[in-house]
């Protein structure tokens, strides 16, 4: 194929992605302004893998907005998704411990289990059941499409496995179990939204038609800045590069200080060309709701120990209530396994009437 048939089909590709973005941004904004004025109309539903501990990037790319929708009076649903930790890692190891860290992180930074049900994906049968149906209403090259399955399995450095292909399927479950109508997810995570969308529309064109089962949810597209690690990479557990919101004082300095920066000395804000002095700008920032360059200015010429020591004592002065709210539920962690025996109890309950809708739109109550 020469060049002269290839690029109009890239282009074409693009445009249909941009076009594709446009319309969820457009009703990401007016689902917004709905859920603003009637909060309890909406369910939301969002989660993590229990791959590790929480860290500041989580904080203010997610935990922060679902603090928010809880307190708004969104009915709010938090999965921990712990059977897709197996899509793409070969172990489960420390997998408990993960488990329950996540829940001390969720309600330290002010996740209220009355407000919102948090539960584990392993332990709600009726849920992962939906899996079976909403497989038939998707085709293999529709899940041979997804960005997010790709760049996972090259990250990973595996061969696609079934779950890691089915892995958007499983998020539909996820959202839909609950009837759930709201996402909040970063643009990246699009394609997710999209083929859960898809698959509500297919099973109630096809099953449903006079007594619609599911809704079509909506993304809620964050707008929170994309947060660099200490190293200016990505903020991620595997880089080493992230500060974890359950670490002390102590190991927070520590990481801090060994962060690396430039031969410059005069500090300055300049994510292009000195990323990991912008990065620890950025994060200072955030935790002081400071502008990184008027950070950058104040310490001028004083160099990077003089940076270092501000972003060591922001960081750890904004997380210094987080640390004593999980230090004090952390005494008792009966209650923890209670938080989420609870959610897992309410979650069944939910999951198993949703099934028993699909099994009646389907014709398979017998």
């Amino acid at each position: 194929m020469t060049d002269e048939t290839q690029e109009p089909q890239i282009t074409a590709a693009g445009n249909e992605m941009s076009a594709s973005f446009l319309a969820a941004k457009k009703r990401s904004d007016a689902t917004l302004a709905k859920l603003e004025a009637e909060p309890g109309k909406f369910t939301m539903l969002t989660g993590d893998r229990p791959t590790g501990r929480l860290h500041l990037g989580h904080y203010f790319g997610s935990i922060k907005e679902r603090v928010a929708m809880q307190n708004k009076g969104v009915h709010s649903n938090i999965i921990i998704a712990d059977y897709q930790v197996i899509t793409d890692r070969d172990t489960t190891e420390h997998i408990q411990e993960n488990v329950l860290n996540l829940v001390l992180d969720y309600m330290a930074a002010g996740i209220d289990p009355k407000k919102t049900m948090i539960y584990a994906h392993s332990a709600v049968p009726a849920e992962n059941q939906l899996l079976l149906p909403f497989l038939s209403l998707v085709t293999e090259a529709e899940l041979h499409r997804n960005p997010t399955v790709k760049s996972e399995m090259e990250a990973s450095g595996h061969a696609l496995t079934g779950l890691l292909l089915t892995y958007p399927v499983h998020q539909a479950c996820d959202i839909l179990f609950c009837k759930a109508n709201v996402v909040p997810i970063g643009k990246d995570n699009l394609p997710h939204i999209e083929i859960t969308r898809t698959i509500a529309r297919r099973f109630n064109e096809r099953y449903a038609k006079k007594h619609p089962v599911f809704p079509e949810p909506a993304a809620i597209l964050s707008d929170a800045p994309e947060i660099p690690g200490l190293d200016g990479r990505k903020m991620s557990k595997s880089y080493g590069n992230s500060i974890m919101l359950g670490a002390t004082a102590e190991e927070t300095a520590k990481l801090i200080k060994k962060s690396p920066t430039d031969s410059e000395r005069t500090i300055t804000f300049d994510p292009v060309n000195r990323p990991q002095v912008s990065a620890l700008l950025t994060t200072a920032g955030l935790v002081t709701g400071r502008d990184p360059k008027e950070i950058a200015d104040e310490i001028g010429a004083a160099g990077a120990g003089a940076l270092k020591a501000y972003v060591i004592e922001s960081v750890n002065n904004f997380l210094a209530p987080h640390r004593e709210r999980r230090a004090e539920l952390a005494k008792d962690m009966d209650y923890i396994r209670d938080v989420l025996h609870d959610g897992n109890k309410r979650a069944n309950e939910i999951a198993e009437a949703t099934l028993d809708e699909v099994r009646e739109a389907m014709g398979m109550k017998y």
